[in-house]
Formats: structure tokens, sequence, C-alpha cells
């Protein structure tokens, strides 16, 4: 099997072809205005540092940039076309998840995105990405993924279709808990959030 290549005919096909594209007008948007608010209501501060793993084109820049002038964004992506292409306009770096568990930077990151990617992953390679998260999340990780248990629509080339559960305890593992709507809190926030904050487990 060829792997699937990350290139510039994969993202005009699913993310600007109005027959195949799979976000709706001002989808993403919404996402960062909820990820946003999420963050600092737990922060107890504005959101200053945005990590977004798996960024692609780097879509989620501009709405936090309108959102936060000023935030800092840093895009990773294993595509060389969209870091070729948008690396210094969108500050995108070359990286692959598994990465994370060696990948340090001058801080923590108040924000982790991570959307649409951990359904493609190997259980190593994800394993392996997670086991960095508590030493690069101050905040909050927004990581949006399918599951065994819903209806998938879009790219489904090499889509793996675990269980909720599965999920769950490897997300557990990597000291993360789940505060619903595919947001997940770092190990330090755990011990100020109520038990009805919780996602039900």
């Amino acid at each position: 099997m060829n792997a699937k290549e990350y290139d510039r005919a994969y993202f005009d096909r699913w993310y600007r072809d109005p027959a195949h594209r799979v976000r709706a007008r001002g989808e993403t948007a919404r996402k960062v205005n909820m990820v946003v608010a999420l963050s600092e209501y737990y922060l107890g501060r504005p959101v200053r540092s945005v990590l977004d793993i798996g960024c692609g084109e780097g879509v989620w820049r501009a709405p936090l940039l309108r959102l936060r002038p000023g935030i800092e964004y840093l895009g990773l992506d294993s595509s060389e076309y969209a870091v070729r292409r948008f690396g210094r306009s969108r500050n995108l770096r070359l990286a692959r998840f598994a990465d994370l568990a060696e990948l340090r930077f001058e801080r923590r990151f108040d924000v982790i995105v991570c959307s649409d990617v951990l359904h493609y992953l190997r259980a190593a390679e994800l394993r392996r990405g997670l086991s960095g998260f508590p030493e690069l999340l101050e905040g909050l990780a927004f990581i949006e993924l399918f599951t065994s248990g819903d209806a998938v629509d879009g790219d489904i080339a090499g889509f793996i279709a675990r269980t909720p559960a599965w999920y769950r305890r490897e997300f557990a593992a990597a000291g993360l808990m789940a505060c619903g709507s595919h947001c997940y809190l770092a190990p330090h926030l755990m011990r100020s959030v109520s038990e009805l904050e919780r996602a039900q487990r």
C-alpha cells in the first residue's frame, strides 16, 4: 500500500473543493472560540501560545490571531508541501506526531491543538507522541478525532476505527483529563476541577 501523500492536491480536495471539503464555512472559527474560552477559563488568564500538531496548512492561525492578536502560534506537520508553502508566513515546521516524545520548546503551550490526526496513526506512534504532552501542555488540549462509534465523513483512507474506550485509556495514561467536546486538561490543572466538570468516565 502506498503511503498517503499530503500534497497540494490533497489539501485542494479536502479543504477547498466544494464537492469534497470536510469543513463547513465558519466551523474552524467556532472551534477556535470554544477552545480559547475553555482554556482561559481553566488557566484564569488570556491564552498566549498555541501548538497545532498535524496543522496542515495552518488554518487555525488566522482565527486565533483575530480573536487574540499577538498570540504565539506554532504549527507542526509531516507535509513537506504545507511547510514549504506556508512555513515562513504561518510559522509551520516539519515534524511527525511521534516526535513530540522528544521535542521541547522554550515554554509550555497554553493550548495544544490536534485535529483530525490520531485516527490515522498506528498505536505505537500515537502513544509515543502522547507521552510528550505532560511536558508540553500548560492548559488545554483540543484533540478532535473519530472512533468506531462515529459516522465518519471525508477522508477515510488509512482511517483506524478504534473504540472510544481505547482512546480514553490512552489519554488517561498520558495524564490528560477529559472535560468535554474533545477537550483535555493538563495534569497540573486537575486538582482545581470539580467532579461534574469532568467528562463522563
